[in-house]
């Protein structure tokens, strides 16, 4: 852990999450499919994606 300069509290380094909006999206909809009960968060929703999110995500798009 690194502490962090005249806070005095420890801070946990930062980590790249795996995989991205569209393959987080992709995997809800293959467990909901599986029967998991969940539900897909209508658009406008607290912690649904945003128009900014599709967007960003859509830029760092990888090319096939």
């Amino acid at each position: 852990m690194m502490k962090c300069r005249g806070m005095g509290k420890a801070m946990k380094p930062v980590t790249m999450k795996k995989g991205g909006l569209y393959e987080n999206i992709q995997k809800k909809r293959a467990r909901i499919k599986a029967g998991s009960g969940e539900t897909m968060r209508k658009p406008g929703s607290k912690g649904a994606p945003t128009a900014k999110a599709f967007k960003l995500a859509a830029k760092t798009a990888k090319k096939k």
